[in-house]
């Protein structure tokens, strides 16, 4: 099995290939320049691996939510690959894939969330279940941090951009004890490509051009400030 995996919808660029029972990965923090580097990446870890494109069998890209343009590029790319190639997509939540960031500890929730600018937060509450995979305790939203409310558990892990920028407001939302937070944490395409191999197996890939992004965001249409900020 060769499956592509490409997240771009934060500040982090990252590519990672499953080659039969090896993960490879290239990441770099890179706001804004996404598109020079995506492609790079990916024919680096191709050349790695010794194989070609038409050796894929799979792509997966994390759908969002996260900077516009930077979902709009990860699903663009993988779409474009994928029918090039004639193979499936896999979409994965960027907050699935950011959720996976958070260190194993299988009795604390695990708050993810992204600074989605504008004053407010993509978020989202999962749980590892026993085989090292999520399971979502509510649905992924855009909210402000003031209005959050999350489910009642004993202990929680946040990771993602929110937290540095609404860490105070977010500590005072939680129900339970706070075990770990870290706000340097971004959506990395391993973890796509881990949850993209479930679904795969699952049976859940789906033809390119149904492979949709997520911005949860109403205003997608962001104004030239907006869009340097993001």
């Amino acid at each position: 099995m060769n499956l592509l995996a490409i997240e771009t919808a934060t500040e982090a660029c990252s590519v990672a290939l499953i080659h039969g029972d090896e993960l490879i990965a290239r990441s770099e923090i890179a706001p804004r320049r996404h598109t020079e580097l995506v492609l790079p990446m990916a024919d680096m870890l191709l050349a790695e691996a010794g194989i070609g494109r038409h050796a894929l069998d799979a792509i997966a890209v994390g759908r969002g939510p996260g900077a516009f343009t930077g979902v709009r590029l990860g699903v663009s790319l993988a779409q474009g690959m994928a029918l090039a190639l004639n193979v499936p997509v896999i979409t994965i939540s960027s907050l699935a894939a950011l959720a996976l960031e958070a260190p194993e500890e299988d009795d604390s929730a695990i708050l993810a969330v992204i600074d989605a600018r504008m004053g407010e937060i993509y978020v989202a509450c999962y749980r590892r279940d026993d085989n090292g995979g999520l399971v979502a305790l509510d649905e992924e939203r855009i909210c402000t941090a003031e209005t959050l409310v999350l489910p009642d558990t004993d202990a929680w892990q946040v990771v993602g951009s929110g937290w540095a920028t609404y860490g105070t407001v977010l500590s005072q939302r939680l129900t339970g004890t706070l075990r770990s937070a870290d706000g340097m944490r971004y959506p990395q395409a391993a973890h796509v490509a881990e949850l993209a191999m479930r679904e795969f197996r699952a049976g859940r890939a789906q033809a390119a051009e149904l492979a949709l992004p997520v911005y949860l965001r109403d205003k997608v249409a962001l104004t030239l400030v907006e869009q340097g900020k993001a």
